[in-house]
């Protein structure tokens, strides 16, 4: 019975901290017809693919909810234009948060300075105010901080509590909670705490500070989250808001969302280009730097594929749209870089084990050190105590462990996007660091795609009857050595003739009938099944398809496929990195030696069937070498599949596109030099964050639980600990291969 899987993603509200990543993750991995479940912090959505004949997304909903938090399944039925304006509406909805947040902050700053002045200047004050009614002031000054401004933490606690649920807020709540109500009974009901009145300690002034400063750091959290997402902003900024169709004769301006496929679009010089198409009339150079990172505007005639988003320069032209909405390629782009920034990187895995039990395992700390202080100081010191107690809890949230991989992979994945850099997700960002040995598809990778004849040599026949022959057994099979001979007969002005039956034979070449006569063309190994003797033109320099004519052999013609400017430089900077190059080939050895030497390349591998590609990455793999492999056709996918480092050349087939783990739009090899030095630099910024955001707690929680960390100093360490990550991460946005 075949299995129906998707993969979903949905927003996840409530999560404040990588505890609660955490438990999401345990809760969806519980949940039948759920598996590879990835949530993520930054971007507060969960990943997961689903078995579509057991699932039951109101269990998912149910379950979710039962952990404390909400998930919002998309609907199947939606539309790319709903999608749209869901977008748009989380996006107003994220600005409505960052709005009431500064609010909050501006107004927790606002009381808590002269809480600081009245709690630091109280001797100053003693002339003025009794210690009693300085405390009473103090008293009813907090108040709004714990009932307005903080009273996110201790809703959000008390529906954990419900829930058995323990998070960052859990630790906010417990330690801004114990110093108000603590320093409340001291001010209200002194004999319950004290006997001698002139010892009490208020700590009005540690529960505001911690709340201002914990309200601070999110907010500079939220705002620097905002920026990891730029470049999806970007992607969908490319986009015009109308379109200009030609209907009934008529030229009307539309919205973009009314566009449909068919549509007939003029496109004015200076215009954004609303959807894919192919052009009917007209002609002009547009700008497609935007999607592949290519300055040079390319020259588009009649027949030509645009781009939705890229910029129209010169010529008025008309183009008939082929793809919209998420189909485009645009659309296809901003999908793939949203389900990798949504995606985690197996480095994360560390962080999430420790997430999971961190904040149960702090609140246990923090109970010790209270009870420990209490012991040391015979019961009396309950002041500090309570204090320590505090500090542990503040220092320990952690928000910091939760950001250090996601923030990173969202501006990593956003600027190779940028660079024409499809990354699909964060394991494949990960593995691209690690490559040791690349191998790399000849035709359309290393070299243009876009054979040539170059010589045409026969025997017993004119070359035109050869060219016929060849070019008319050529024209139902979709291979490019075929198309060059078609096209240098059309260039000759020779007709063709129909075949009467056809069959390729991969790898290898055609056989054919035509007005009886029966044709072989292809390759030396057809050559021998057929048992044709060619021997004595077995070691020609160039790729070459061999003819034979009811069973004798009529000669062969050479072909020639250009280098890529770009592909010895790649290779010559990849092996300066310590990366063994490798080139693989159906193409005989002769051929293979001579781009091999031409392009620079370690090692190649010459006459391989498509199907025994993936059988030479595994021979890598078998060395221990991470491998990746670079092609462009359906040949290559299996290879593409089997590699470690799926790297597709965008200009490629769909198949290889969809089996690969990263595709260069461009098509330019200069693209896998770039990717690799984006996985090493997001790499070492992910390890960097790790390191930050575990030193605070490393460091921070003993100091803390030894009373040499005030809870104030805590709660900035905290709120700096997580700043720190995501402005690290953002440093990634000035990555440039140089």
């Amino acid at each position: 019975m075949n299995v129906e899987k998707e993969n979903i993603t949905a927003p996840v509200i409530g999560m404040t901290c990588a505890s609660c990543v955490a438990r999401v993750e345990k809760t969806l991995k519980k949940i039948e017809g759920i598996k590879k479940v990835s949530v993520n912090f930054a971007t507060e959505k969960a990943s997961f693919e689903i078995d579509k004949s057991k699932i039951d997304y109101n269990k998912v909903v149910e379950a979710i909810e039962d952990a404390g938090y909400k998930i919002e399944i998309p609907n199947e039925k939606t539309n790319a234009n709903d999608t749209e304006t869901e977008k748009n509406k989380k996006n107003d909805e994220a600005k409505t948060f960052e709005l009431k947040l500064k609010k909050d902050v501006i107004l927790s700053i606002i009381i808590t300075i002269p809480i600081l002045i009245l709690s630091m200047g109280s001797k100053f004050f003693s002339s003025v105010f009794t210690s009693d009614d300085l405390n009473k002031i103090l008293f009813l000054l907090t108040l709004p901080m714990i009932f307005i401004t903080g009273k996110r933490f201790f809703i959000i606690f008390w529906n954990n509590l419900k829930h058995s649920v323990v998070d960052m807020n859990t630790l906010v709540a417990i330690g801004t909670g114990s110093a108000f109500i603590f320093s409340t009974i001291v001010t209200l009901f002194p004999k319950i705490i004290y006997s001698n009145s002139s010892n009490m300690h208020v700590y009005f002034d540690t529960a505001a500070v911690i709340i201002t400063l914990i309200l601070i750091g999110r907010y500079l959290e939220v705002r620097a989250k905002s920026k990891t997402g730029t470049a999806i902003k970007k992607l969908i900024g490319l986009r015009p808001n109308t379109a200009f169709i030609k209907k009934e004769g008529q030229i009307i301006e539309i919205n973009l969302n009314e566009l449909k496929l068919n549509d007939i679009v003029i496109v004015k010089p200076g215009s954004k280009i609303p959807a894919d198409g192919e052009l009917i009339s007209g002609n002009s150079a547009v700008d497609e730097a935007m999607i592949t990172g290519e300055s040079i505007p390319v020259e588009k005639i009649v027949g030509s594929k645009v781009i939705g988003g890229t910029i129209n320069k010169t010529g008025l032209f008309e183009y008939k749209v082929t793809a919209i909405g998420n189909n485009s390629l645009l659309g296809q782009i901003i999908k793939m870089v949203e389900d990798a920034q949504g995606s985690k990187a197996p480095i994360q895995n560390l962080a999430d084990k420790v997430a999971g039990v961190f904040v149960p395992a702090v609140i246990g700390v923090a109970i010790i050190t209270f009870i420990t202080w209490m012991i040391i100081t015979n019961g009396s010191g309950f002041n500090i105590a309570l204090v320590n107690f505090v500090a542990v809890l503040i220092i320990a949230c952690p928000c910091a462990l939760g950001l250090a991989t996601p923030t990173a992979i969202m501006v990593g994945t956003g600027k190779g996007a940028q660079l024409g850099i499809l990354i699909k997700n964060g394991e494949s960002l990960e593995q691209a660091h690690k490559i040791s040995t690349i191998i790399f598809d000849k035709t359309g990778t290393i070299t243009e795609g876009k054979p040539v004849v170059n010589s045409v040599n026969s025997i017993n026949i004119t070359e035109n009857e050869l060219i016929k022959l060849t070019a008319s057994v050529e024209k139902s099979s979709e291979h490019p050595l075929g198309e060059a001979v078609i096209n240098y007969a059309r260039l000759k002005g020779i007709e063709l003739e129909e075949t009467e039956s056809f069959m390729s034979i991969t790898g290898k070449g055609i056989t054919a009938v035509i007005k009886g006569m029966n044709i072989v063309a292809g390759n030396r190994k057809l050559m021998e099944e057929y048992s044709i003797d060619i021997n004595n033109y077995n070691d020609i320099e160039s790729t070459v398809i061999y003819v034979a004519v009811n069973g004798k052999y009529k000669g062969y013609i050479t072909i020639e496929d250009p280098l890529k400017e770009s592909s010895i430089i790649a290779i010559k900077e990849l092996k300066s990195m310590g990366i063994k190059t490798v080139m693989i080939t159906g193409d005989n050895k002769i051929v293979a030696k001579k781009i091999a030497e031409k392009v620079g390349v370690d090692d190649f591998n010459a006459e391989v069937l498509p199907q025994d590609k993936a059988k030479k990455i595994k021979e890598y793999q078998n060395k221990n070498e991470v491998v990746a492999m670079v092609g462009d056709g359906i040949n290559d996918a299996p290879a593409l599949a089997q590699s470690d480092v799926g790297i597709a050349i965008g200009s490629g087939t769909d198949v290889a596109i969809e089996t690969s783990s990263i595709v260069l739009i461009k098509g330019d090899l200069q693209g896998v030099v770039t990717a690799i030095k984006l996985s090493k630099r997001t790499i070492r910024t992910i390890k960097e964050n790790l390191f930050w955001a575990f030193i605070y707690n490393i460091i921070g929680i003993p100091l803390a639980a030894i009373g040499m960390l005030s809870p104030m100093i805590g709660a900035f360490a905290m709120s700096l600990s997580s700043v720190s990550v995501v402005s690290n991460s953002l440093r990634l946005k000035r990555f440039k291969n140089k």
